[in-house]
């Protein structure tokens, strides 16, 4: 016991050290501009002292947490994860950059933490139904976990991004294209990934409902080229947010006209490539919500749709934890983008995607831990300075 007193002591010097530093944000460019150049020893370099930069600056925020549920199973578990892979990025610390075995290692290391923390979104989201499942959550509770889990999803993201580059570059991860650098995509055909995304989300719509609706893309390149539409970015992530966005679109309208014998209205796909902004509409005719929920479409502790089975892991569900929608603005967020919601009561919904254009301006977004931090989990946000009249 006194021996895992002292380690766990080590381990929080160590945290409390390397969240004094301020995470490097970095953009696609500088992404682009190394791997096109790639030196694993310079990578290793960097990836040892900013890692544990970036996850001692979340990890910092765990004990920002309300007890109740910091103390839930699944909360804990996760903080375990990233102890153990905060420390075995740490084993780095001082060995030589210029043996390869060491750099094999490294990056063998890099795949065993990405590895562990695949399951983490769910975790987390399994402890935040374990303390709505043992006890009331107040409005302070709510708004705690809600900043939270911004800021640690958002972490995650930046983080699986410089394991996944560095693995794509220099270990056994193959790139998805023969042209990517690493995981980015410097010819990223937005129409194809879009079209992917729909093709995967209708095959679980068919599935689920024996049905499913039509797709139809219109596209507007105002470059002077006016060609295919095509970015700077990371295939996966443009997939994941509109492959997200797909399933919320064909759930809607599928269970909105069930009952017609009518054939479903399609859903339709604008892009447009503009000079600092690449905007990805998909609207819908599935009944839209009321602007009294729209808020709560982004609440990590909201959801339309019913629980999944925990012990399901045949199949991905149409819907799921509630997750989709913040999870899918992070990644549109994570390097200056932005997904916004639109909904119409009564006829449909807009879900717009904003990206940078231009890979430069493309800059990660990156949570950082300071003094600064507590207020904002004992402080919440609400109308103390207005007055709103009862209905009569």
């Amino acid at each position: 016991m006194r021996v895992t007193n002292i380690l766990r002591s080590n381990v929080n010097v160590l945290l409390d050290y390397y969240s004094r530093f301020t995470p490097s944000a970095l953009s696609i460019k500088k992404f682009m501009d190394f791997g096109q150049h790639a030196c694993e020893e310079k990578s290793f370099l960097f990836l040892r002292k900013e890692l544990p930069v970036r996850l001692a600056n979340i990890m910092k925020e765990f004990s920002l947490l309300p007890e109740s549920l910091l103390h839930m199973p699944s909360v804990m578990t996760v903080q375990n994860w990233y102890l153990r892979s905060f420390e075995e990025i740490l084993a780095f610390e001082k060995v030589k950059a210029d043996q390869k075995k060491n750099l094999e290692d490294f990056c063998e290391a890099l795949i065993k933490i990405r590895n562990r923390h695949s399951n983490v979104v769910q975790t987390m989201a399994q402890g935040v139904i374990e303390l709505k499942e043992s006890e009331h959550v107040d409005t302070q509770t709510e708004h705690s976990t809600q900043y939270f889990l911004h800021r640690f999803y958002l972490s995650r993201i930046s983080i699986r991004m410089l394991i996944n580059q560095h693995a794509a570059l220099f270990g056994a991860d193959l790139p998805g294209h023969p042209r990517h650098i690493g995981c980015i995509d410097p010819n990223c055909d937005v129409t194809s990934v879009v079209q992917d995304a729909y093709e995967n989300a209708k095959f679980l719509c068919d599935q689920y409902y024996l049905q499913s609706p039509e797709m139809i893309i219109e596209t507007k390149n105002v470059d002077s080229s006016g060609g295919p539409i095509s970015i700077v970015y990371v295939p996966s992530h443009l997939y994941h947010m509109a492959f997200e966005l797909l399933k919320n679109s064909m759930r809607a309208v599928v269970e909105q006209h069930q009952d017609s014998r009518e054939t479903l209205p399609p859903i339709k796909i604008l892009l447009v490539k503009g000079k600092e902004d690449l905007t990805i509409k998909i609207s819908d005719c599935g009944g839209g919500i009321s602007r009294s929920l729209t808020d709560n479409l982004f609440l990590y502790m909201y959801s339309t749709a019913p629980r999944p089975s925990v012990s399901n892991n045949d199949s991905t569900p149409l819907a799921g934890y509630g997750y989709g929608l913040p999870l899918s603005r992070l990644y549109a967020r994570y390097l200056q983008g932005d997904l916004v919601v639109c909904s119409y009561e009564g006829y449909g919904t807009d879900a717009i995607i904003y990206l940078k254009v231009l890979s430069n301006e493309a800059n990660e977004v990156l949570p950082v831990f300071n003094r600064a931090s507590s207020k904002h989990y004992k402080t919440h946000a609400g109308t103390h300075d207005y007055q709103i009249g009862n209905s009569i």
